[in-house]
Formats: structure tokens, C-alpha cells, sequence
């Protein structure tokens, strides 16, 4: 059972997050992917750069044998992500800037982070993955 998922929200990701914690030192990695939410109508995201990411994100982290957990954190929709004000946006842990955002967790820090514009390059989430 190599990738753990979880999933979050806004309102569900304090719970969702200190379960991730908890549960942290029993992986080998541990990552938050922030991503756009679905559109309910069409079932795709409404982030041409989620859309592109996602999949490869997947991929890398399924194909690794250890035990590596992911906690999909959704920003919400357009909208509620352009806010200046997003709780993530202005979180001191977190900072963001962009989705997809994947950040490598440890030792209750940022040990690394792929930002929306190179979170789909493969050699980029290797390194992650490998801790670089």
C-alpha cells in the first residue's frame, strides 16, 4: 500500500491536516498537493495546470514502493481561489501562490516545493520524491 490518499477542503483541512501529521512518521514521504477544485458541471477543474499535473503527479508517487502519503487539499473554485484573502494564500506554513502547489512535508516544515508552472515536470517530482 504505497500511496495513502486523503482529501481535503477549506473547511475540513485542519482535521485532514493533523491526521496527516499524526500519521507522518509511518511514511517515508509525505506530501500536500493544493489543487483546484472540480467543476460540479463538467467534473473537470477549472485549472488548465491541475489538469496537466495531476496525472503525472500520480503516477510518480504510485510507482515509488514506499510508503508515501498525499493530502489533496482543494482551494475551491475560481473565484474563492482568486481571493486575495484565501486562507492558504495568506497560511505561514504554506504561502501560496499558485495550484498546483505539491510541498513535501517533514519534521513539520516545507522540505521542498513544486509550484503550478513546473509541478507537471517529472525529473522535478523525482527529486522531490527523493527528498532533493
Amino acid at each position: 500500500m504505497p500511496l495513502k490518499l486523503s482529501d481535503a477542503t477549506i473547511s475540513t483541512f485542519d482535521s485532514a491536516f493533523e491526521k496527516f501529521i499524526a500519521e507522518a512518521p509511518n511514511n517515508k514521504a509525505n506530501f500536500i498537493l493544493f489543487l483546484a477544485d472540480k467543476d460540479p458541471s463538467t467534473s473537470l477543474s477549472w485549472c488548465p495546470d491541475c489538469v496537466r499535473a495531476e496525472p503525472v503527479i500520480y503516477k510518480k508517487l504510485e510507482a515509488t514502493p514506499d510508503d508515501v502519503a498525499l493530502l489533496r487539499a482543494y482551494v475551491g473554485d475560481r473565484p474563492t481561489w482568486r481571493n486575495a484573502h484565501h486562507p492558504w494564500r495568506v497560511d505561514s506554513r504554506f504561502k501560496l501562490t499558485g495550484v498546483p502547489t505539491l510541498i513535501r512535508w517533514e519534521n513539520d516544515a516545507i522540505k521542498g516545493r513544486l509550484e503550478d508552472h513546473e509541478a507537471h515536470v517529472e525529473n522535478k517530482i523525482n527529486a522531490l520524491l527523493a527528498g532533493n
